[in-house]
């Protein structure tokens, strides 16, 4: 984490201020790039993976590519607004409801007064609407834009634009608006020190349990690959 918000500092602070952006990859999301040639191009074009979830960091180190530890969204945020008081950077924020966006632009200004929140709307924009929401992010000029969308649009949004953004830093925030809003909660830290914050999301929204179908699949996976790698040639 440390190693990722010094590198993001200095992409955000260089005088060239190209657009960069930053895909926070769990399991979930590296089999559906598997699984979808076009998702896979976003992540392949990303300009930065880190691995937000256990299982990444599990499966890089089975795979004898080992990294050092998780670097969370939600954590990742929270850093990058930290340091952002340093430097006085401007924060858009794009997604969820009216009321969750509103409520969490409040709370990121009281907690970090040293940042500016240039710019907020919510996410429920169709097609038809991006040219209007890429003018009012442009018009904003941030350093930072911080997108919560669905999770098939979130990422494949910020890259399809990025360069009409012109943003230094991009990056999809899942549902961190919800728990900074006070809407929801993050995992209690039991569940975050066991490991298992993708089973207290599921045992709160049961809804999830198509999605986590991902989960055992990407799990056997990785084991399969790995004999595979073990196997005499």
């Amino acid at each position: 984490m440390e190693d990722t918000v010094k590198y993001l500092a200095q992409i955000v602070q260089s005088e060239e201020r190209q657009p960069f952006q930053i895909i926070t990859a769990n399991p979930i999301m590296l089999m559906k790039a598997l699984e979808e040639p076009d998702y896979m191009q976003v992540m392949k074009n990303a300009e930065m993976l880190v691995p937000d979830g256990t299982g990444v960091v599990w499966a890089a180190s089975r795979t004898e590519t080992p990294v050092r530890e998780r670097v969370a969204g939600f954590d990742l945020l929270h850093e990058l607004m930290r340091v952002g008081e340093d430097y006085h950077w401007k924060v858009y924020l794009l997604g969820s409801t009216p009321e969750v966006i509103q409520a969490a632009a409040e709370r990121l200004h009281l907690k970090y007064p040293g940042v500016e929140i240039s710019g907020f709307r919510d996410g429920y924009f169709k097609e038809d609407q991006d040219a209007e929401v890429i003018a009012d992010i442009r018009k904003a000029a941030p350093d930072l834009l911080f997108v919560a969308r669905a999770a098939d649009t979130q990422e494949p949004w910020i890259a399809r634009y990025k360069k009409q953004l012109g943003v230094p830093l991009m990056m999809g925030v899942g549902g961190s608006f919800d728990v900074i809003s006070g809407k929801s909660k993050r995992a209690p830290k039991l569940f975050q020190k066991l490991r298992a914050e993708w089973l207290y999301r599921l045992l709160r929204e049961p809804t999830r349990a198509s999605r986590m179908l991902a989960l055992p699949k990407f799990a056997l996976k990785v084991m399969r690959d790995k004999e595979n790698m073990t196997k005499p040639r």
